[in-house]
């Protein structure tokens, strides 16, 4: 299984700005010549003297001059090179900006160019996180803490190998003289600020949809093209195709199979629990129920894959296995299902366990399988990873699938749970009736229970047995009077 790393190139995203860095990058090379361009100087940033050192207003009285413009259009243009990561600031590192003052700057290295393509991987951030973790014990960028645990999840399979690349890093970094490692750590930090914005914000390197082609360099056609684009067709010619009769058979007969184990299509014993307030489908359905019930048994007659699934149903293929003395293989296939679904940190442990106990020489549980599967596994074992058993799985399964779980069909231990297995009766509601409306209802009857119950005041019924007379019996009573 091949999982998806790195997101998609950023080189896509500045092939078309590419005219306006070569602009910007013949006006840095002016901007670094010894005798015309911006004088730097050394200056202190809190108690380290860092060389060659230029100040905001000198960047801006330089490109004034320069471009004979206002101080304005140059203050915008020297925002441009720092927002495409030509130079970089020394103090203020959280906004891309340049300030007419004397905030500190620095010109970025050539390798960090945005025209160099260097593709910003999600890996080389990771790492970049892992060391400022390191070194800020904790204390990360709100944005930054945000990449880093997205970061944790996305590449949780070589967490180890990006932690272990950070130390070392780290510890390289230490070796270094205190200003070359300041001037490192912003180098660095501009760089991926450029390339890893904070959360809604703007970075000058994004320009819309990316391109499929790109405009700045065109393929000469050559030999070699021709030559891709012939085992290209060939292999669209030889790939496997199957015609639409069959794709359509295949289809009605899933449905026929599966259309009487759909709650939503079929009626559902005892009683839909998304459609009435019983919860007694879901209670017959769990894994440590003693009996399960008629169709889920048969569920598992469909394929070895169902009754993997079924965790009751597994549990009774491994007595059938238990009886042929064969579980090792089903005991293989869950052990390369936890190492595949477990943590990073006992991926090693778990590892090491598999290798003793399914593959070593005299193993108490040896698999039996052909000797590459077997020679490539126990290498890969020797730097594992999650997918590291998927060839060994994969062939174990199969040959479950051919010979035992077939066997398992026409063993007693099947026919006997078939034959115990529960059929429920439907339970009976009154249909028609919303539970809302059923609830209201029951609400009327505790109100009027509870004003029957409660003590009755002689005054208040007369007065209101006196309001609720109709009209000609008042008048009737007013006549006798007179």
């Amino acid at each position: 299984m091949t999982i998806r790393t790195a997101r998609p190139d950023r080189v896509e995203h500045f092939r078309p700005h590419m005219h306006c860095l070569k602009k910007l990058e013949a006006l840095v090379v002016e901007m670094q010549d010894p005798k015309t361009g911006v004088k730097g100087s050394e200056q202190k940033l809190n108690v380290t003297t860092i060389p060659h050192v230029i100040t905001g207003k000198d960047i801006v009285a330089w490109i004034t001059n320069k471009m004979k413009t206002t101080a304005e259009e140059a203050n915008v243009v020297g925002t441009m090179l720092v927002a495409y990561g030509y130079i970089y600031p020394l103090q203020n590192h959280k906004k891309l900006v340049m300030c007419n003052d004397s905030s500190l700057y620095r010109f970025q290295t050539p390798y960090f160019w945005p025209s160099q393509k260097w593709v910003a991987d999600d890996s080389d951030y990771a790492i970049y996180l892992a060391k400022r973790n390191i070194r800020k014990k904790g204390l990360l960028e709100p944005y930054e803490q945000v990449h880093y645990n997205h970061l944790h999840k996305w590449l949780n399979h070589k967490w180890d190998f990006i932690v272990m690349q950070a130390t070392e890093q780290y510890r390289a970094g230490r070796e270094r003289k205190k200003p070359d490692r300041v001037v490192f750590d912003c180098q660095e930090r501009a760089y991926w600020i450029l390339n890893r914005p904070p959360r809604r914000t703007h970075s000058a390197l994004d320009c819309g949809p990316d391109r499929l082609i790109d405009p700045n360099a065109s393929e000469k056609e050559s030999f070699d093209l021709y030559r891709r684009m012939n085992i290209f067709y060939q292999q669209a010619i030889m790939r496997s195709k199957v015609k639409s009769s069959v794709s359509l058979g295949a289809l009605v007969k899933y449905v026929t199979t599966y259309k009487t184990h759909d709650p939503f299509l079929a009626p559902c014993l005892p009683s839909n629990p998304w459609q009435t307030d019983s919860d007694a489908y879901w209670t017959l359905n769990m894994r440590s129920v003693d009996l399960p019930t008629k169709m889920r048994v048969e569920r598992w007659s469909f394929s070895l894959f169902e009754l993997l699934t079924d965790l009751r149903g597994r549990d009774d293929f491994k007595i059938f296995l238990k009886k042929e003395f064969s579980g090792e293989n089903l005991a293989f296939w869950e052990a390369a299902e936890e190492l595949k679904w477990g943590t990073a940190s006992s991926m090693k442990s778990k590892a090491e366990t598999i290798f003793k106990t399914f593959l070593a020489p005299n193993a108490p549980r040896w698999i039996n399988i052909d000797g590459r599967t077997m020679g490539l596994t126990v290498k890969g074992l020797e730097h594992p990873h999650r997918y590291v058993l998927d060839a060994a799985q994969t062939h174990v399964l199969l040959l479950m699938k051919k010979d035992t779980f077939f066997r398992y069909l026409k063993s007693p231990v099947y026919k006997d749970i078939q034959k115990k297995a529960l059929n429920p009766e439907p339970h009976s509601f009154s249909p028609g009736i919303h539970p809302i409306i059923l609830w209201k209802q029951e609400e009327e009857e505790k109100a009027k229970a509870a004003a029957a119950s409660a003590p009755v005041d002689v005054k208040t019924r007369r007065s209101a047995a006196a309001e609720n007379r109709p009209r000609h019996f008042i008048i009737k009573l007013k006549m006798r009077k007179i």
